[in-house]
């Protein structure tokens, strides 16, 4: 059924009192002229409306505004009093002009400038012309709150309503419910009584049907409506689902004025509408506010003092959309499944401070009496050093670096999988409670044709250079050839923004390199006394700082390259979008953490051959303890340092400032603010929120999240409990976000959370092999159970430190780089020790590798290849254990197919309509042969 086709009644319904009723005549069903309602209207006997109302009373659907300038005409009316005011006026202002000489440049932009007016004023003109031929009714509001905006307000009609609802596919709740048993296997009995257990945690929303009822539904179909519930058309089909249809309307209809066609997202962005939305509820603020889902949703979900309870996922859907619906809900599950994390987490790390006194090779670091002397830590500035100061980095590298940690590292790679299992089993519960089984099949056919207006205009272009070339038959579509151009500067400017942040993480290495030095060099006794503390937590410091710049730099020019590749619809420039984001930002947090794990400590060389780079800057060390405790702390200060000032000051403070420079520019007396508000109209409340920037945003703070507590969970067991709390911080922050600071979203329909599913399953398998390398080349597991097993002469860890220290004869330093103060100790050091594996001095291979460090190696290599493999069969098994989809669910939808062919049947026989027999035993077959996931299609005879 294609959308130009003229729809007829099913013959018998016209006989029907409800048909007259819900189907008017020609004459008062014919879209009503658009009015201007300048906000003189209002009086003791027509009050003025809310805002959310026309001057009639009728719903407003949607809202475009544009900006005008004063005086300016709207779209030339018949002329009235007001009108001749307006041109004498200007005749007035004219004749004036014509007596000042005026500047020539002046006077040009002015014509441009008026002449740009006009055109856009044309181009709003067509449009709206041709919502009107839509059958959308219009009408216009400038009200005196907000002077020099034009609120253009939409109402779509019951046969508007009727026919984009068929259109798309809308399933819609029939007369028919039925019971819902709920399943009797262990897990669903376990689920029940946990339910019912934590029944004080859920928030008070009224339910407005049993748990155990639910209605049949159905894709509304005019041809079928004895189906459905209608006798309050009115309320039948609801605000999400209105403003959905007008927005789908305002994405077909195109201007036609100029040369190219353009749709409603080209018109917003050549300014001839300024913004384009629906409206939120009424006021949920103060005691007189009148019950609606807005207020509910921020008296038990946007409030912080409810952040111990579920949230209304329910109502969330029901006011937002399935989208967004969705992801709070994955939000949700992400957020209960850490606890179980962070509980374990804590566990680990009371475990290492529980066993920090027993730890042989800390105690033996601790210990004067060994009186182990260590070779400088940078060129002349530094001198020798006892490795008893190190006593507190060594204990505090125990809570972190312990056999506990392996456990952890196992326990978190599993944790992941069934993170993902239990959310796929939401996620597939949703979209049975939501009726979303069928979703994203003929949904995605239907709206396949829904090009973007940049591919259009592109297409367009094309055609008009290949006119002679080309046949009239011929499909034109951008190629990869077209896009080549677009493809190779992607790539450029992508590999440049990754070599940016190589340089700020190397000018950060090369930063604390000369920190260290200058340090050193100090006189002030505390500065020298907490050199690895300062710079390990200013570089983390500014690292941060700069990256979060970068960061906002970047997601404009990943969004100007996406828009250069000119995707064919919306959801390709989505996913193209979030690969681009996702791996700008995966550099941007992860690089320092990848030096630290893997490279740190590893390019230095020894004392005597030393590796330099930019001329004497001579590689850093890491700690006699290792490099895992400096992973800790730039692991917990990244995490800490963004979720801080990602929340503090780009969720809340810029906002924030964003809407008092909104309400700056709208209100001409600040003054007079206070009194304004009050008056103002649901339409304008709505225009000083922000705009909708979409979900990616929130879901990529939390993708980056997820993969700090997964990637280097073992040098951070703490990280899971860090993410919790700040996770229970974020979810109220964004639901008070979406209710009080944004405008409302459109309501788009989803089945799952897309590409970000796949961008998780990635990182959980990543960390599977990150952790196993962390584990063996970054702590110092591997070589203490190498020592144990193999070198220790009683299978104790006694010992351990001096076999991990190598020695060094200081004349063999290369010159002008022995330390300027040798004395600094009050002795001569003819030996000083460095970690590593290496022969002496004295050997007859000096300073070669020694035995024990491919002995290490090998080790630690076997211990990747066992843990990864182990690790990932385990999570396999978990993964083909739990099934996807929960049975009950399964028998539930399958049952809900059979129920709809059933009482269709019944309806038809009810109505006196034939039965379609045939039509009937295809689709009960069907259905007892389908698979229990699709839903059954009820197609047109």
């Amino acid at each position: 059924m294609s959308r130009n086709d003229v729809y007829q009644p099913v013959p018998g319904e016209e006989n029907n009192p409800r048909w007259h009723f819900l189907h008017p005549s020609p004459s008062a069903a014919e879209s009503v002229p658009m009015k201007s309602v300048d906000g003189e209207y209002a009086s003791p006997l027509f009050p003025q409306p809310p805002g959310s109302r026309f001057s009639d009373r009728r719903h407003v659907d949607y809202i475009l505004t544009y900006h005008r300038k004063a005086g300016g005409d709207q779209q030339k009316p018949p002329k009235t009093r007001y009108s001749l005011v307006r041109e004498l006026r200007r005749s007035m202002r004219s004749s004036k002009a014509a007596l000042t000489p005026k500047d020539p440049e002046i006077n040009a932009q002015e014509q441009i400038e008026d002449h740009h007016e006009d055109d856009q004023q044309r181009r709003r003109n067509n449009y709206e012309q041709q919502l009107l031929e839509a059958g959308l009714e219009l009408e216009t509001h400038e009200g005196r709150n907000i002077p020099g905006v034009v609120f253009l307000k939409i109402h779509a009609p019951w046969n508007v309503l009727c026919r984009e609802a068929e259109f798309m596919k809308v399933k819609m709740p029939t007369k028919k419910t039925y019971e819902v048993k709920q399943g009797s296997n262990i897990v669903e009995k376990i689920r029940q009584l946990i339910h019912k257990v934590t029944a004080p945690l859920h928030p008070k929303v009224s339910v407005t049907q049993p748990q155990d009822k639910k209605f049949l539904s159905h894709p509304f179909s005019r041809e079928k409506q004895h189906l459905f519930d209608l006798s309050d058309p009115e309320k039948f089909f609801d605000t999400k689902t209105r403003s959905s249809i007008v927005f789908e309307v305002l994405k077909r209809t195109k201007c036609t004025e100029d040369k190219y066609p353009m749709g409603i997202t080209s018109l917003l962005a050549n300014g001839v509408y300024s913004s384009a939305y629906p409206l939120h509820d009424v006021n949920v603020e103060g005691v007189n506010a009148e019950p609606n889902d807005r207020k509910l949703l921020y008296e038990e979900w946007a409030s912080y003092s409810v952040f111990y309870k579920y949230q209304p996922i329910g109502l969330i859907r029901k006011y937002f959309g399935e989208k967004v619906g969705l992801y709070f809900a994955w939000l949700g599950v992400y957020t209960q499944m850490l606890i179980p994390a962070a509980i374990v987490g804590v566990i680990v790390f009371l475990y290492g401070c529980a066993t920090v006194d027993d730890n042989i090779p800390s105690m033996e670091i601790c210990d004067h009496r060994n009186n182990i002397t260590m070779c400088p830590l940078c060129d002349r500035a530094c001198s020798y050093w006892k490795l008893v100061t190190a006593c507190g980095t060594a204990r505090a590298s125990h809570l972190f670096d312990n056999p506990a940690t392996v456990f952890f590292s196992i326990f978190m790679s599993l944790w992941a999988v069934l993170f993902m299992e239990h959310w796929k089993r939401r996620q597939m519960r949703l979209n049975y409670i939501w009726d979303l089984t069928g979703f994203g099949e003929e949904e995605e056919e239907e709206h396949k044709d829904h090009n973007r207006a940049d591919y259009e205009l592109e297409v367009m272009k094309k055609c008009e250079k290949q006119r002679h070339s080309t046949t009239k038959d011929e499909k034109v579509k951008l190629t990869c050839t077209d896009r080549l151009p677009a493809y190779m500067t992607v790539v450029a400017m992508m590999s440049f923004m990754i070599m940016v942040t190589f340089v700020i993480v190397f000018a950060t290495i090369l930063y604390r390199i000369s920190i260290k030095a200058a340090l050193h060099m100090s006189n002030n006794p505390s500065a020298r006394s907490n050199i690895r503390v300062t710079v390990k937590g200013t570089a983390s410091v500014i690292y941060i700082v700069i990256i979060i710049i970068l960061e906002e730099i970047y997601g404009t020019v990943t969004r100007w390259l996406t828009t250069l590749e000119v995707p064919k619809t919306d959801k390709s420039f989505e996913q193209r979008l979030i690969i681009k984001n996702f791996i700008v930002k995966f550099v941007d947090a992860f690089t320092p953490l990848v030096y630290l794990a893997f490279f740190r400590g590893r390019l230095v060389g020894r004392p005597g051959n030393y590796l330099y780079v930019v001329g004497t800057y001579r590689m850093e060390e890491c700690a006699h303890a290792g490099c895992l405790m400096e992973l800790c702390i730039q692991l917990c200060i990244t995490m800490l340092g963004k979720q801080l000032i990602q929340n503090n000051l780009f969720e809340i403070i810029i906002p924030k400032v964003k809407k008092r420079l909104r309400k700056r520019k709208s209100f001409t007396d600040p003054k007079h603010e206070q009194e304004l508000n009050s008056t103002m109209q649901r339409h304008e409340k709505d225009h000083i929120l922000g705009p909708f920037v979409g979900l990616n945003p929130e879901y990529m703070e939390m993708i980056i999240q997820f993969g700090m507590v997964t990637l280097f969970v073992a040098s951070f067991p703490l990280a899971p409990l860090f993410a919790l709390l700040n996770n229970i911080i974020e979810i109220r922050l964004d639901a008070k976000k979406f209710v009080l600071e944004m405008r409302r979203p459109i309501a788009a329909k989803a089945k799952d959370i897309g590409i970000w599913y796949n961008l998780l399953r990635g990182l959980s398998k990543v960390a599977v092999v990150i952790n196993a390398f962390v584990i063996a080349f970054t702590s110092d597991f591997i070589p203490r159970l190498v020592y144990q097993y193999t070198y220790s002469p009683d299978g104790s860890m006694r010992g351990f430190v001096n076999h991990t220290l190598s020695h060094f004869n200081v004349s063999d330093f290369e010159p002008g780089t022995a330390p300027v103060e040798p004395m600094h100790l009050g002795h001569k050091v003819e030996v000083c020790r460095y970690k590593d594996y290496r022969e002496p001095p004295w050997s007859s291979t000096p300073y070669e590798l020694s035995k024990e460090f491919w002995v290490i190696l090998a080790a630690r290599l076997a211990f990747v290849i066992v843990f990864q493999n182990v690790v990932m069969l385990m999570s396999d098994f978990v993964d083909w254990l739990i099934p996807d989809i929960p049975k009950e669910i399964s028998v539930q939808i399958h049952k809900e197919k059979l129920l709809m062919v059933e009482h269709f049947m019944k309806e038809e026989q009810g109505k006196g309509l034939p039965t379609r027999d045939s039509y009937i035993q295809d689709n009960f077959s069907a259905a007892r042969h389908s698979s229990p996931q699709p839903r059954s299609r009820l197609t047109h005879t």
